[in-house]
């Protein structure tokens, strides 16, 4: 199966497209992924002018999103000019999640709703017991105000835990 961004005959990874349905995403190659997460080779994109009409939402989305990082250049404009969308994709392309200060133990980022695990043995105050090593913490919450503070359930009780803590699972 192709790469759906670049179409190259390539390994594939699944990445998540945020800001969507849960679980949405695409599959793409490691040179499509790297570049997302890192600085983009404008020549290397120029492959969005056929993989935005895909008929996968996610792939649209990610075609968008891409384009209007390249809108430097002209033919960037040009596509994200020609490109349509129906209202929902649109609305998805348009809800980039903030970037948030919150960072685990590996300085991997943290969002709302992510699951982590503690990495030490941590004594929870007015709770009277212990969190454990490798304790799952399901679907946490930032701490707006602080970028060292997330907030979990843990023995069914909610705490604040340091990030510095935790790490991404």
């Amino acid at each position: 199966m192709p790469c759906a961004l670049c179409s190259a005959d390539a390994p594939l990874s699944f990445v998540e497209v945020p800001g969507g349905p849960d679980g949405a995403g695409v599959e793409i190659c490691a040179t499509c992924a790297e570049q997302i997460a890192g600085d983009l080779d404008p020549n290397h994109w120029r492959c969005l002018s056929s993989s935005m009409w895909s008929e996968e939402p996610a792939v649209q989305v990610l075609a968008a999103r891409l384009l209007a990082r390249l809108s430097d250049h002209d033919w960037a404009r040009d596509l994200a000019e020609q490109l349509w969308l129906d209202d929902e994709t649109r609305a998805w392309a348009d809800n980039v999640p903030a970037a948030s200060a919150h960072v685990d133990s590996n300085g991997a980022p943290l969002a709302q709703g992510d699951n982590v695990v503690l990495i030490k043995d941590l004594p929870v105050k007015g709770g009277g017991f212990t969190a454990k090593r490798g304790t799952a913490v399901r679907g946490i919450s930032l701490v707006q105000d602080n970028p060292e503070h997330i907030e979990g359930r843990v023995e069914g009780q909610r705490i604040v835990i340091l990030t510095k803590f935790v790490k991404k699972k």
